[in-house]
């Protein structure tokens, strides 16, 4: 497994999930979430577990899809666990992440919601 850039801070896990997606390294960006990890999509499902996440991520990225940095939000911190988010250049309404300090001192996400949509009524 290649030596990565571990999140030092909070607001790194955004900037490296562009970073590894543009590079089209969906292990990179699954070793960004926690084993049992919750993600938010794909849009009205859940994708559960480090292994699932990257298997989806193998799946996007297989397009080749570009992503742009997005100016993080204030992070909210409480002891280990920050809320980071960040407004969204495409149109998905809002992203938000809660993450985990980990017993390094880095950290990595818990609770991933990639885009916020509006349900339809």
């Amino acid at each position: 497994m290649p030596q990565r850039d571990k999140a030092q801070k909070p607001e790194d896990l955004t900037r490296l999930f562009v970073e590894r997606a543009n590079d089209g390294d969906a292990a990179g960006i699954a070793a960004l979430y926690e084993e049992d990890a919750v993600m938010a999509y794909p849009p009205g499902a859940r994708t559960v577990g480090r292994g699932a996440i990257r298997a989806l991520w193998d799946k996007v990225l297989a397009n080749a899809p570009h992503f742009e940095q997005e100016t993080p939000l204030p992070t909210l911190i409480s002891g280990d666990i920050a809320l980071t988010s960040t407004p969204p250049t495409d149109g998905a309404g809002a992203r938000a992440q809660v993450v985990r300090r980990q017993p390094d001192g880095t950290w990595l996400r818990l609770l991933d919601q990639p885009e916020f949509v509006h349900p339809i009524h």
